[in-house]
Order: structure tokens, then C-alpha cells, then sequence
């Protein structure tokens, strides 16, 4: 009988030629647990993707109720279905003025295609401004404003009309002129290595975009749903942007993502054309079903001042000569290392050791940390503990 290993390597689309190859059988909480039985740590939830880890009894029941009742119907919004409109209601309720409309798709990459379409047929223009080593998705659009140019090279030609500033960097805002469509920006950049901006150049992007008439698209993809400390990263900043891009903990395991605009910028998907943005699984029930769980129990639990503390706790532990740095908010840190081959020899320990973990796209030098928020102390410190073993040898 031919085994899973090797129906993946036959099979399955390769995004690498040396994928971890890492075959699960089971999880639970913050762990992962392999067919030969061997467990591991956790630290990366699907990147930022599980946030109340895997398998939370709340999430699974919510899923089961309503499959019972109906799976796939048409998402076009021709249908008025309960777990849609009961999610967009809850997730505005969280928002500030003037976010009130969400557009339900099926992902981050979809969520940031839908927006660029959006700020382009509001405002007439094209021009699109991104930040260097910004990651959006690996669809066309969003490919076109990843600021990185090792992953798009061999896919070009792709959007017109790209603008890629240095992030952090108010000197770069000037390039936001009256042609531009809108900004995208991570609130906190992730695969760049967590680079969190200045206050004062955030509300300076802000200040711009509003001078310029140009849409600001803040992307919390990543960095949203208590990851860093407050329920939204752009609170941190104290200000709020004209179109906000949602997903990865959004679905609560399963697949689904957000673009959220007031109203009367939304409408610009309606008409002339109708159908400016259609999906087909956007916000299936199931889904939908499972991000109303989510949400509930984060913001029950206040899990985002859990995920403060408990992001000072990963602080406190690692000391060590070899971790240059640690950078990042809440449960959004990347742990600085001298060079990629340290990281990778010490991903690799930690693997060996049962704690998951990864480094970044666009630096390779940093070691994610982004476990469940429902973390425990004691896993941190076992963690921990692998990781100063790791840095050591």
C-alpha cells in the first residue's frame, strides 16, 4: 500500500523542493501530534491562523451545528444567511466609524484582490503605493504589491502602476500623490521579520492618504484578532483605516477572509458593473459558523491582553547570547539571529526537540514565535527551555 509520505510527494503540488514533509495524524490544543505519536509544540499556529489552537470544543461544535443545518448555498449575496450577516454584524460592532460593511471571501490573498479592485473603482484612479518587503498574497494582484521582488520576478509582467516605498520611512510619503489610488500596508509587517512602525509615521501615512484623497488599506491579515495585544494592531496607532483586509484567524481553523469599508465606498462593487467582486465559497456558512465561535470566545476571554502578557513571558525567557534581538507585540515576535544558518540550524533542533517553529520570508535571520493565544505558561516555558537547549549546541 502506498503511504501518505508518499502519495504527498507524488501527488500534491510543491511549494519547495525540500518541503518539511512532516506528517500529522492528529491535534489538540497547542500541540501536533505525528503519525509515529511524537508530539510538538506548536509556535507558529498555522501562521497566526489557529488562535485558539486545534480543536477547541466551542469552534468544532459551532461547525457541526451548522452543517447539520446547510453547508454550501450561493454567496453571491443574493441569499440572506444567518452565520453571513450575524459575523458582519459582530465584527463591525468591534470596528470603529466608519468600517460597517464586509465583503466575505475566501482568503488574505482574495481579501487584498478585492480591495485593490475596490479603491481603484472608488476613486477613478490607479496608481497603487506598497512598502517594500510587504507581503499581501501570491495571487496576481496581490503578488503585484508584495514588496519583495525574489517571489515576483519570474511572474511578470503583473499590475501597472506600482509604487514600493521603504516602510517606516516618512520621507518615502511624499510619493502618495493625488493619482494614487490607496496605500497597502501590513499595520505591523510580518514576513519582513515583525517591523513595527513609529506612531508618528503611522498617523503621518494617514495624514497623507487623507491630503491626497488616497484610500489607506491596512492589512491585519497576520497581525489582527488580539495577535499583538489589542484586538486590532491599527489601535495601537490610534487611527483607522478606509478598508481593513482580515483572514488566516478569522475562520477559526477554516478558510475565510474579509475586506471591511464603510458603506459608501462598498457600494462601488454593486454597480456599473454589478458584480465588481463575486466568490463563489466566500463566507459559506460553515465557515462563517466557525468565525462567530472564534470571535465569541476571544472577546469573552479578552485573549489579546493574554496574549500581552504572555508575550512578555517568551521575553523574559530568552536570554541568550545568540538571540541578538526580539522584536514584535503580543504574540507577534521574531527572535534575531546572527545568520539564516543559525536559524535554520536551531528551527531544525527545535523540530527534533518537538517544538515547530519556522523562520520568515524576507528574513531569514529571525525565528517566528506565534503560538495559539490559549498558550500555556507552562508550554511557554517548555519552549522555551528547547529553544535557549537549541541556541546553545
Amino acid at each position: 500500500m502506498i503511504s501518505n509520505r508518499d502519495l504527498f510527494f507524488r501527488h500534491l503540488g510543491q511549494t519547495s523542493k525540500s518541503p518539511l514533509a512532516l506528517e500529522i495524524s492528529n491535534a489538540k490544543g497547542a500541540y501536533l501530534i505525528g503519525s509515529d505519536g511524537k508530539k510538538y509544540l506548536d509556535l507558529i499556529s498555522g501562521i497566526s491562523v489557529s488562535n485558539l489552537g486545534h480543536g477547541h470544543p466551542e469552534i468544532v461544535n459551532a461547525v457541526k451545528e451548522q452543517a447539520d443545518k446547510y453547508m454550501h448555498l450561493m454567496v453571491y449575496g443574493e441569499l440572506v444567511q444567518s452565520p453571513q450577516v450575524r459575523l458582519a454584524e459582530k465584527l463591525i460592532s468591534y470596528l470603529p466609524d466608519p468600517l460597517d460593511n464586509a465583503f466575505l471571501v475566501n482568503s488574505g490573498s482574495e481579501a487584498t484582490e478585492g480591495a485593490l479592485k475596490l479603491a481603484k473603482r472608488y476613486t477613478g484612479r490607479t496608481n497603487i503605493v506598497c512598502f517594500r518587503n510587504a507581503y499581501h498574497g501570491s495571487t496576481h494582484g496581490s503578488l503585484s504589491v508584495m514588496g519583495n521582488e525574489g517571489l515576483k520576478r519570474a511572474f511578470r509582467p503583473l499590475l501597472p502602476d506600482i509604487t514600493i516605498i521603504e516602510f517606516n520611512a516618512p520621507s518615502q510619503l511624499k510619493k502618495i500623490t493625488t493619482k494614487t489610488a490607496c496605500v497597502i500596508a501590513e499595520t505591523i509587517q510580518g514576513e519582513a521579520g515583525i517591523r513595527v512602525p513609529d506612531t508618528e509615521f503611522m498617523k503621518s501615512l494617514r495624514k497623507r492618504c487623507d491630503e491626497t484623497g488616497a484610500l489607506l488599506i491596512l492589512d491585519e491579515i497576520q497581525c489582527g484578532f488580539g495577535r499583538t495585544g489589542r484586538l486590532w494592531a491599527f489601535e495601537h496607532f490610534d487611527i483607522v483605516p478606509d478598508i481593513l483586509l482580515l483572514a488566516k484567524s478569522l475562520g477559526g481553523g477554516l478558510p475565510l477572509g474579509a475586506f471591511i469599508a464603510p458603506a459608501h465606498i462598498m457600494q462601488s462593487l454593486a454597480d456599473n458593473p454589478a458584480l465588481g467582486h463575486i466568490t463563489t465559497f466566500g463566507g459559506n456558512s460553515v465557515c462563517a459558523a466557525a468565525a462567530i465561535a472564534h470571535f465569541d470566545v476571544l472577546v469573552r476571554d479578552r485573549l489579546w491582553e493574554v496574549a500581552r502578557e504572555k508575550g512578555n513571558l517568551f521575553r523574559q525567557y530568552l536570554v541568550h547570547p545568540a538571540i541578538k534581538s526580539i522584536r514584535g507585540l503580543g504574540l507577534m515576535l521574531a527572535l534575531e539571529l546572527n545568520s539564516a544558518q543559525e536559524t535554520r540550524r536551531i528551527v531544525a533542533r527545535c523540530l527534533e526537540a518537538g517544538v515547530l517553529t519556522d523562520w520568515f520570508l524576507f528574513d531569514e535571520n529571525c525565528i517566528r514565535i506565534a503560538p495559539p493565544l490559549t498558550i500555556t505558561h507552562r508550554q511557554i516555558s517548555d519552549a522555551c527551555e528547547i529553544l535557549l537547549s537549541a541556541a546553545k549546541q
